[in-house]
């Protein structure tokens, strides 16, 4: 079936000399892969490797045969062109390390239009905005909420909070009840859009330690979902 869909580009991974595949989040359609022949050695092709960096917003013509298998792009154009996403340094690491998240966490090859809204809404504030030091923290909060495990907050004011079942407890009652300072920046978090972001302080070992406990809460909610490579490379930039 032809689709005329929106698309965010979550990896292009080089095949062979000159072709690239290319996994992008469709409105349509949720989690497609692309096969783009010739890409990266052709001039005068339709398609040029530079619009497939990662999390580009596209505008894309594909042909969709919903078979599991890789799909073939018509056509494709940037829709909201960034600023500086890709030129700002620290910006760029971000951008690394949110799209190996997105490529870890979302598997299904089915629409989310809420998902594929939050994706576009938070990088088009990521790219317009300078205060980001923690934009990484409350964009994983929130995205846990369109992949099912958000934390329920109905108990908020309780001392512990239950990384495997999502819910703030009086006591510990398994390892992976936590509480401390990881406990009271969450409850900073729950809630809080990205305009508000600023008023939540934190140096860059808080910072270090709530990211880490996310990703464990990502771990044992997530099923396969692996901890970043590109990790390391943004705990540097924030050194």
């Amino acid at each position: 079936m032809l689709v005329t869909t929106p698309a965010i580009v979550i990896s292009a991974l080089k095949y062979g000399e000159a072709d690239l595949i290319v996994k992008a989040y469709t409105y349509s359609d949720g989690l497609k892969t692309y096969m783009l022949k010739g890409v990266l050695k052709s001039k005068k092709g339709k398609f040029k490797a530079s619009q497939f960096q990662l999390l580009t917003q596209l505008e894309i013509v594909a042909n969709h045969r919903n078979q599991g298998k890789m799909e073939y792009l018509k056509d494709a154009k940037i829709l909201h062109p960034y600023s500086n996403l890709h030129t700002n340094m620290v910006k760029a690491t971000m951008l690394i390390f949110l799209a190996e998240v997105l490529k870890n966490a979302i598997k299904e090859e089915e629409p989310n239009k809420a998902l594929f809204n939050y994706l576009e809404s938070a990088l088009l504030w990521l790219d317009l905005n300078d205060k980001i030091a923690n934009f990484h923290l409350l964009f994983l909060l929130n995205l846990s909420r369109y992949l099912g495990f958000y934390p329920d907050a109905a108990s908020r004011d309780l001392p512990f909070f239950n990384l495997l079942e999502g819910v703030f407890e009086l006591k510990s009652i398994n390892n992976y009840c936590i509480e401390g300072r990881n406990v009271e920046i969450l409850r900073q978090l729950l809630g809080i859009n990205f305009d508000t972001l600023s008023e939540v302080k934190l140096n860059q070992q808080t910072r270090a330690n709530f990211l880490n406990m996310l990703l464990l809460y990502y771990e044992l909610q997530s099923d396969g979902f692996k901890k970043p490579k590109s990790l390391a490379v943004l705990n540097e930039i924030y050194s």
